[in-house]
């Protein structure tokens, strides 16, 4: 996976309001498996992926029905966001389930 910004962890955040909570830690990883391979397939190839894009998180949570922009310290949007950034780090650091 390329390296994640603020517009990657909103944008994922968001894919995961618009699921149903007990589905948000599986779209959490199918989002980073499917960014990480396609930032593989890039480096090996020269181009970007296909069907999953470019490599970033960004690409990947877009392509999924977003939750509106919530407001200003929206209790859900925090915890989405803390979500995703706890992903993101356990992703890094090689502790990714399954």
């Amino acid at each position: 996976m390329t390296e994640v910004g603020l517009g990657d962890v909103s944008a994922a955040a968001r894919a995961l309001m618009a699921v149903p909570e007990a589905q948000r830690a599986a779209l959490m990883h199918r989002l980073l498996d499917e960014a990480g391979q396609a930032a593989r397939f890039q480096r090996c190839h020269g181009r970007v992926h296909p069907r999953l894009g470019n490599g970033t998180l960004m690409e990947r949570a877009l392509a999924h029905p977003l939750a509106e922009v919530p407001g200003p310290g929206d209790p859900a949007y925090l915890a989405a966001l803390a979500q995703v950034i706890e992903a993101v780090l356990d992703w890094r650091c090689g502790k990714q389930a399954g």
